[in-house]
C-alpha cells in the first residue's frame, strides 16, 4: 500500500510516518509500521461498508462502529529484581526519554500467561522468572482525543491488558535488550516509586493502577497511598 486514500480517507502513509507525534503514538503503543498500513487499509473498509450501510438503511441513534473506540487486547509485565526494584527500557526509536515496562499483544491462541513470557523473551531476551500474580481485571487506556485525531478512525483507540507482576531470578548480565527485533536501547532496574514520572502522560493512570494493584509485593516505599 502506498499513497493516499484519496477516495475514502485522504491519509498518506508517508506522511503518518513522517509525523513525530504519530510516531510517539507507534512506539509508545508498540504498533509497528505493517499494523498502521492495516489500520489504513480497515478504515478505508469500513468508510466503504458504512458508505453502503447508510444508503441501505436509515440512520441510527447509536456510533457506526468505526467511531466506537477499539482497545487492542495486550499484556504487560511488572518485572523486578530481588531488590523490589522494576525494570524499565527506553523505546529504541526516540531520541528523547521515552520510558516503559514490557508490553505487547497477544497472539491468536496465546493465554495472557504465555503471551506474557513470549513477549519478556522478545524484548529482554530472557524469561528466567517467576510468574508472582496477574491483576484480577483487564485493564485499559485509551489514547487523548489530540492523538486520536492525527490517526485514522480504523486505528486501535487504546488498549486493555492483563499485567503480570514477575521476579528476576537471573542475573542482570542474562539480560539483553540487543534482541532480534529490538524494543529498546538501553534499560535500568528503577524503585517503584519513580515508575511514573518516567512514563509518557497518557498511559500514567494505568501504571498508576498497575502499582496500587501489586503494592502489596513491592517494597514498602512504594504504597498504593502514593498513586
Amino acid at each position: 500500500m502506498s499513497g493516499k486514500y484519496s477516495d475514502d480517507t485522504g491519509l498518506n502513509f508517508h506522511d503518518l510516518m513522517a509525523d513525530p507525534m504519530i510516531r510517539l503514538i507507534m512506539q509508545a503503543d508498540c504498533i509497528d509500521e505493517r499494523e498502521l498500513r492495516e489500520m489504513l487499509e480497515r478504515t478505508s473498509a469500513d468508510m466503504k461498508n458504512q458508505r453502503r450501510s447508510t444508503n441501505d438503511n436509515p440512520p441510527k441513534d447509536r456510533p457506526s462502529e468505526v467511531e466506537t473506540p477499539l482497545l487492542r487486547r495486550g499484556v504487560g509485565i511488572m518485572l523486578v529484581n530481588n531488590d523490589g526494584q522494576v525494570f524499565v527500557g527506553q523505546r529504541i526509536d526516540v531520541t528523547v526519554d521515552a520510558w516503559q515496562m514490557p508490553q505487547g499483544g497477544i497472539e491468536s491462541g496465546e493465554s495472557p500467561r504465555t503471551a506474557a513470557l513470549r513477549e519478556l523473551r522478545e524484548e529482554i531476551g530472557t524469561s528466567n522468572v517467576d510468574v508472582v500474580v496477574a491483576t484480577e481485571a483487564w485493564l485499559h487506556y485509551e489514547l487523548p482525543a489530540e492523538l486520536l485525531e492525527r490517526l485514522p478512525k480504523g486505528a486501535w483507540r487504546g488498549q486493555k491488558q492483563k499485567w503480570f507482576l514477575m521476579r528476576f531470578r537471573g542475573i542482570d548480565a542474562e539480560i539483553n535488550v540487543a534482541t532480534e527485533h529490538p524494543e529498546f536501547s538501553k534499560w535500568k532496574w528503577v524503585p517503584a516509586d519513580q515508575l511514573i514520572d518516567l512514563i509518557v502522560p497518557f498511559k500514567r493512570q494505568l501504571y498508576r493502577n498497575v502499582l496500587k494493584e501489586f503494592a502489596s509485593y513491592l517494597p514498602a516505599d512504594a504504597s498504593a497511598d502514593k498513586y
